[in-house]
């Protein structure tokens, strides 16, 4: 390596690593030293696909070597985290059998360095002592934990929670070690696509459809409670009037047609929903909403609100605040009414200014609401496609009048009025939002700078007032006041179900009793309380079991004798005792012996209930008729599931109570083995040791703070949200926006003070909490910016090395590295056209009449990169999230209803997967470059080491 004495390199087998602290390299063109920590974002990729001088790879086959290599470690430490030994060999602070683990020989540097330095070290944990929590109580606890083999994916034919979460946490860590640690050259280079940055701006200017009256198409429906009439019903002796939602349904290659339902039959298809699709989570109906919505249409005058910068204040409303700290100064003109005007008032403008008919909608927001629950049933396919969903939406088929049309129009038109305003919202507070773009671009750097965390709630504690605080601080108070009016906007005025979220706050706020609430908060002490409440549920008198034991016994032991009473059941449908003790044996069986019968399943390519039929090494043993009635069954299986033939449904309905008995066999078995675990000591010592460590401060704080004052701010500034989000539901449609937007960022700025005094008190009696809690982000964002302090991972040197000792063939590795650069190249390329797929699709259903919402003012003020992670490793990481989740869940209650129809949709969702993901590039294998995971893993445990 040419700029580097050889005294400044350590060895470590095939490659070096440089000392922290030694000089870095020079350019060997120019003799111009290279940076420390190259940017991410602002790297502009070499032309030149040839190595630079000195170097065996260029800065692409560095890149992609560094990320193979890396992905193999973390999918290796991963995996491993599931051994029972996996924590003797990971080092301090965990004992091991066999003595001291240094960092340099801990089998697990990745997860190592993770753990010391960014979960050791975190606030709380920091104050656990090595013997009494680590070793004694953590170390314990979860190595009893891993003994137990809880059953995995392949045991339950679908994705267990644990195989998610070891998926997800391996794409991060991956995601944190590639983006923090760098290379020794400098010359690190990733694949870079710049349209793909033009279809990801593209991607979130297209906003949301949701709320659009036509072309918004959810899984081949396309519906629109469009109008609402009234129809009589003849009861014992007269008419009773009852509102009839009017749904426009529309389905690809039919013509459009029109029911209609009563809210009783929504109620109806919520039931049948329940009935068809049991232990599917189902959203609530919306509350009946008889109230009717009053309105102007213009005639004429069509001006344009989002040209008008007037900006009407709302502070008159009996509250009082400094108007020093309002956003009126940040809008060009600024228009001040007397002091008659009210929140009241429907529109700032001139009578004069518009000719409109006043009319009234009826049931209106009921109607939307109806909408949302319709359009929000539809995103699940499973309830798109349920044969309840299509009995209403096609049955009775009725044809609508002239006035019932006439109806149709205005809501339309109601609704084009309502998308309107919600872009001139969004439009106004993103134009106010602009005017801090440089106060924000300042207040960015300053955050992403060293200890800028730190700085940032430094200012808060020794300030008492907003206005006290440095003039970027102050402007991003304002900004925040414009994020914050937006998001209530769009929660509670915004979208479809706003009406019933807006009824559901309300009425939660009138039940809770603050002022009773705020006395009991000021002059009990939870800490005491908790730690008697702990005291009561974990004591063990006599050394019995402790409540909470018993608690989470009784619920496991429910459990556990459910599965008994199902397994009961399909032991008598499959009225063969020998197949069900083999099926029992195997389940019970040690892991040695499972995995053998696994791995017999794969290599003959059978049903995993096959192979422990045949097996010989799990008691009983089946005779040659038997296997053959298994075998059978199983080939009639396949063939009832394929191609639903009649004939052979008894051999098929045994293999599935079959399969269906050894999962029941397995969940019993987890119950009981989380049972046991329950039951163990020191789960008990382990619980209260985290209450202890995590509680118990916080509790301090709240009370040296005096948060019960908080109670009374925070109901105050509930009242006032839901007396201006009244105030603007009563406006006309036609009000000026500018009005709207400002009555929403004097709400915040009314209460600012208040949340503030909040965050500043407790801040001031954290005990230096908060500052070791930014400290420790703070310690994650350098690492992911400059790496780890060991130093950096020379590629070139491991490469070199390993090719000069014959390790691997270098010209079939370099192969093998361009394969990986042309994988992620064509895996980037068709992601991309993924995307442009599904944006096409969504400007095309959004010609038929939708309008897309721009996204919240001051979504993009920080970037990756201020963090040190690279836009294209994110964009991997979302790339593999989609093509590793196969979307296979366990619906027990369906599959005990017709198992055969269960594994067939099983499969559909599996075929469903496989055509999303249908010509996705294939990783290609890689031979030489595992030769290089022996010099890698000792070059990487050096870099760590720290």
């Amino acid at each position: 390596m040419t700029g580097l004495d050889e005294s400044q390199k350590v060895k470590a087998l095939d490659g070096f690593v440089e000392k922290p602290g030694a000089t870095p390299q020079t350019n060997p063109s120019n003799g111009t030293a290279l940076p420390l920590r190259p940017k991410l974002n602002g790297e502009v990729p070499s032309k030149n696909t040839l190595p630079t001088l000195g170097n065996t790879l260029t800065g692409k086959q560095e890149h992609y070597l560094k990320r193979e290599l890396l992905s193999q470690q973390v999918d290796f430490e991963i995996t491993e985290l599931a051994s029972t030994t996996a924590l003797q060999r990971f080092g301090a602070p965990f004992r091991s059998d066999y003595g001291e683990v240094a960092p340099v020989d801990s089998d697990l540097p990745i997860l190592r360095f993770i753990f010391v330095h960014h979960v050791r070290n975190f606030p709380f944990l920091d104050q656990a002592r090595e013997k009494e929590f680590w070793q004694d109580k953590l170390q314990v606890f979860l190595e009893l934990f891993a003994e137990k083999h809880i059953s995995s994916s392949e045991d339950r034919l679908e994705e267990s929670k644990r195989r998610k979460l070891a998926i997800k946490a391996k794409k991060l860590v991956e995601l944190m070690m590639v983006s923090g640690i760098p290379t020794a050259s400098g010359y690190e280079e990733r694949i870079r696509f710049s349209e793909l940055e033009v279809v990801d701006r593209g991607a979130q200017d297209q906003g949301l459809l949701v709320n659009a009256p036509e072309g918004h198409s959810i899984n081949g429906w396309d519906v629109n409670v469009a109008g609402v009439r009234t129809t009589s019903v003849k009861r014992t002796i007269r008419y009773h009037q009852h509102a009839e939602f009017i749904i426009r349904v529309r389905q690809s290659g039919k013509p459009d047609h029109y029911v209609g339902r009563r809210y009783g039959e929504f109620a109806r298809l919520h039931k049948r929903l329940r009935t068809e699709l049991p232990g599917k989570v189902l959203a609530p109906l919306p509350r009946k909403n008889k109230s009717s919505t009053a309105s102007t249409f213009f005639s004429g005058g069509d001006d344009d609100d989002a040209s008008s910068v007037s900006s009407v204040s709302t502070h008159n409303t009996g509250f009082t605040h400094d108007d020093g700290g309002s956003l009126r100064g940040l809008v060009g003109i600024s228009h001040r009414r007397g002091p008659s005007l009210t929140p009241d008032r429907a529109s700032p403008r001139a009578s004069g200014e518009y000719r409109g008919e006043r009319i009234t909608l009826y049931r209106e927001d009921q109607r939307v609401s109806l909408r949302a629950f319709l359009r929000t049933f539809l995103q699940n396919q499973q309830i798109a496609e349920s044969k309840a969903m299509h009995d209403f939406l096609t049955s009775n088929v009725i044809k609508l009048n002239e006035e019932e049309l006439e109806d149709l129009d205005k809501r339309k038109a109601m609704d084009k009025k309502r998308i309107e305003e919600q872009k001139q919202f969004y439009e106004i507070a993103r134009q106010r939002a602009k005017e801090l773009d440089v106060y924000m671009e300042r207040f960015r750097r300053d955050i992403v700078e060293r200890n800028g965390l730190t700085n940032l709630f430094k200012e808060i504690k020794e300030k008492e007032r907003i206005a006290d605080l440095t003039t970027e601080y102050q402007k991003f108070a304002e900004w925040l006041r414009i994020e914050v009016a937006a998001t209530i906007y769009h929660l509670f005025l915004a979208e479809d179900n706003s009406p019933e979220l807006f009824a559901q706050a309300k009425r939660i706020h009138s039940m809770i009793p603050y002022t009773a609430l705020k006395q009991v908060i000021r002059f009990a002490n939870p800490a005491m309380v908790m730690s008697g409440v702990l005291d009561l549920f974990l004591a063990q008198p006599f050394g019995t079991r402790s409540l909470a034991q018993r608690i989470f016994g009784y619920a496991l032991n429910d459990g556990i004798k459910a599965f008994q009473r199902s397994i009961d059941a399909l032991v008598t449908k499959i009225d063969n005792d020998v197949f069900c003790e083999k099926l029992k044996q195997f389940v019970n069986a040690d892991e040695d012996t499972k995995n053998y019968v696994r791995s017999e399943a794969v290599v003959d390519g059978v049903d995993l209930v096959v192979a422990i039929l045949q097996s010989e090494h799990i008691a009983p043993q089946l005779s040659p008729e038997q296997i053959g009635q298994a075998f059978n069954a199983y080939v009639a299986w396949n063939n009832a599931v394929e191609n639903v033939d009649d004939d052979m449904k008894a051999g098929a309905k045994l293999f599935a109570c079959l399969k269906q008995l050894l999962k029941m066999y397995t969940r019993q078995r987890d119950k009981a083995m989380m049972l046991s675990v329950i039951e163990e000591p020191v789960t008990l010592h382990l619980f209260r040791d985290l209450f202890t460590i995590f509680y118990e401060p916080l509790i301090r704080v709240y009370k040296s703070a005096n948060v019960y004052n908080s109670v009374t701010d925070f109901a105050a500034f509930m009242d006032d949200m839901f007396r201006v989000l009244e105030s603007a539901q009563r406006q006309d449609v036609s009000a000026d926006p500018n009005q709207t937007v400002q009555s929403f960022i004097d709400l915040c700025a009314r209460h600012q003070d208040n949340f503030y005094k909040f965050v500043h008190e407790v801040h001031i009696h954290d005990n230096g909490l908060f500052t070791q809690l930014m400290g420790w982000l703070e310690g994650i964002l350098e690492f992911l910016r400059h790496g780890p302090k060991g130093g950096k991972l020379d590629m070139n040197a491991l490469f070199q090395g390993a090719a000069d000792v014959h390790q691997i063939d270098k010209n079939a590795a370099i192969q093998e590295i361009d394969n990986l650069i042309k994988w992620q190249e064509e895996r980037k390329k068709w992601h991309q056209d993924k995307t442009r797929q599904k944006m096409a699709a969504e400007t095309s259903s959004s010609s038929g009449g939708g309008a897309t919402i721009a996204s919240p003012p001051g979504s993009a003020t920080f970037r990756s990169s201020d963090f040190g992670l690279d836009q294209s490793d994110l964009a991997d990481l979302d790339g593999a999230d989609d093509s590793e989740s196969g979307g296979d869940s366990a619906d027990d209650s369906e599959e005990d209803a017709d198992p055969i129809a269960h594994e067939r949709k099983r499969r559909m969702r599996n075929q469903n997967h496989l055509r999303r993901t249908a010509g996705e590039p294939v990783k290609p294998e890689v031979k030489q470059l595992k030769n290089l995971r022996e010099g890698f893993l000792s070059m990487l445990r050096m870099v760590l080491a720290d």
